[in-house]
């Protein structure tokens, strides 16, 4: 196999669009330093210069996806209605890029301690939180309340169920959108007819 050459941080970044393009063909449990490696056109002691083993390289790999979802998410915040805007991006980016959206949350499979991903994590939740806050009740702007936990799991799963193919199987992208759209609006009638009655008792998300 012909060895491609690689500036220093252009081969870590090869590596990580690599494992998106293994998982992709093959599925996640596919991907490994070597695979990545082969993929890219270089040594798999050259991969193992930038990444100890596959768990830090899919660490790496979700700290990334979790700043492009950061990104769309901030854009989104500056709609007239933030929850429904911020939502509506977190599922459509898991659309786009479902091997990104199953990394960042799968805990067993990465170094949720490492410093780098801790703090895209924290930036996540601290969107999630304003966009929720500028819509829902929010007495405490440092903890989520229980109304906004409940909005975010809601989020979550509405993005988790499409990505896996639970529901709308059969639909398109756009249509799963759609579906998504009417399932975030029905969620936020609900957590705002219930804001007397749900006891907002705050909590930190760790």
């Amino acid at each position: 196999m012909k060895k491609t050459s690689y500036h220093h941080g252009a081969l870590a970044e090869a590596l990580l669009n690599a494992v998106d393009d293994i998982a992709m063909q093959f599925g996640l449990e596919a991907v490994s330093l070597r695979a990545c490696a082969k993929k890219v056109g270089v040594s798999p002691s050259s991969a193992f210069r930038h990444y100890a083993d596959k768990r830090a390289l899919l660490t790496a790999f979700a700290t990334r996806a979790m700043w492009q979802l950061i990104n769309v998410m901030s854009e989104a915040r500056t709609a007239p209605d933030p929850l429904k805007s911020v939502s509506l991006a977190y599922v459509d980016f898991a659309l786009s890029h479902p091997y990104y959206f199953r990394v960042m949350w799968r805990e067993e499979g990465i170094y949720i301690q490492d410093e780098h991903y801790v703090q895209a994590a924290t930036k996540l939740k601290q969107l999630f939180k304003a966009g929720f806050a500028e819509t829902l009740p929010d007495d405490d702007p440092e903890r989520f309340s229980s109304i906004e936990i409940l909005a975010w799991s809601g989020v979550h799963g509405v993005a988790s169920l499409l990505t896996e193919g639970h529901i709308g199987k059969q639909l398109d992208k756009a249509q799963k959108l759609d579906l998504a759209a009417r399932m975030i609006d029905a969620l936020s009638k609900g957590l705002n007819a219930s804001q007397i009655a749900v006891h907002t008792q705050s909590f930190r998300p760790d």
